[in-house]
């Protein structure tokens, strides 16, 4: 999907439905690359490496830090331990950081914002 970087996806949060070959599928729709999964919508995340995420790259989890108990990371195939400070900041915000490889990510968001927990998710593409 292209379109205006500003403007979400998808203007609320909604299951994940499949993930691979690069890509998500949601709410009837596909999406190459990696997502931001927001409470009030789901974002294009340009992040492709775990460790290119900072607080710069979650600014959107910041910002919406009130509606958010829970930011799960899905790190795609690899296992990334997160610097203490983003731990730290996110803590500060009374955000929970909770990061795994990216396929029991999306198990786990499913599972979450079915039991209508106030959850995010920053999920980086698989193959």
């Amino acid at each position: 999907m292209a379109g205006d970087p500003n403007a979400p996806h998808f203007p609320r949060s909604a299951p994940i439905e499949a993930y691979g070959k690069g890509g998500f599928a949601f709410a009837g729709m596909s999406h190459r690359g990696s997502l931001l999964c927001l409470p009030d919508a789901i974002w294009a995340w340009d992040v492709t490496d775990p460790t290119k995420i900072d607080r710069y790259s979650l600014d959107r989890v910041f910002t919406a830090a009130n509606s958010i108990d829970t930011l799960l990371v899905g790190t795609g195939t690899g296992v990334w331990l997160p610097p203490p400070e983003l731990r730290q900041a996110l803590k500060a915000v009374r955000v929970v950081l909770d990061t795994m490889q990216t396929g029991p990510a999306v198990r786990t968001y499913n599972i979450m914002i079915g039991e209508r927990r106030r959850v995010a998710a920053a999920l980086i593409a698989v193959p």
